[in-house]
């Protein structure tokens, strides 16, 4: 883990802090929709480690793979591990999991627990893959379409690229924020972001869909 990584995830947990500050100030709940994977993983505690009135504060993920929440990949008990530590436990975490078989048979259950939260979130924090995905919004998805246009707040997505199927919010859900970072490191995903943003299809690189809005993007090499 390079210095400039664990500097980069201070100031993302620090812009991160004061937004639910803000947010907490003039109304009772927040919601925060974080994202899995090994790169937010410095960020997780260093939030974590932040004086915030947890109790009041929901996290959610923007996806997930359906696994079991014990599963190495589950993005869930990432989040259980480093982000919901210390005084962070009191906050209130919902999983995009349900004890369906398949993420078709879980989604509207998953749906349900996700629809009362304090919407729009205050923050939702992307990642991105060297294919250009966000959450599980990926270019060889045939149910790319479908998330990318629904108003229903989460999609199965099944991915041939993917070993494990997927529930994701949809790009319309995450769009609902008030506040988007995306948090990446490394020298080839720059390179990716700097083709998204010399292009506009969509399809082809799907965090394009967040370029349009104000977006904080946090990198390092």
């Amino acid at each position: 883990m390079s210095h400039s990584r664990d500097a980069l995830a201070e100031q993302l947990a620090e812009a991160v802090f004061q937004a639910l500050s803000e947010d907490l100030a003039r109304q009772e709940n927040v919601l925060l929709v974080v994202s899995g994977g090994s790169t937010p993983v410095p960020f997780f505690k260093a939030l974590a480690a932040r004086k915030l009135p947890w109790e009041r504060v929901q996290i959610t993920l923007a996806d997930e793979r359906w696994v079991d929440a014990q599963s190495d990949d589950s993005n869930a008990r990432l989040v259980r591990e480093h982000l919901l530590v210390g005084e962070a436990q009191g906050a209130d975490f919902i999983p995009l999991t349900s004890a369906a078989e398949t993420p078709e048979q879980g989604v509207e259950e998953v749906a349900r627990r996700v629809e009362p939260l304090a919407w729009p979130a205050s923050v939702v924090i992307l990642g991105m893959g060297g294919d250009g995905h966000t959450a599980s919004l990926f270019p060889d998805s045939p149910e790319l379409g479908l998330a990318m246009t629904t108003d229903e707040p989460l999609v199965a997505v099944r991915t041939p690229s993917q070993p494990q199927p997927r529930i994701t919010l949809s790009a319309d859900r995450l769009h609902q924020a008030r506040r988007h970072f995306l948090h990446i490191t490394g020298d080839d995903k720059r390179a990716v972001l700097g083709s998204a943003m010399g292009g506009d299809d969509v399809r082809q690189l799907p965090i394009r869909a967040f370029l349009s809005c104000p977006l904080a993007i946090y990198w390092a090499p």
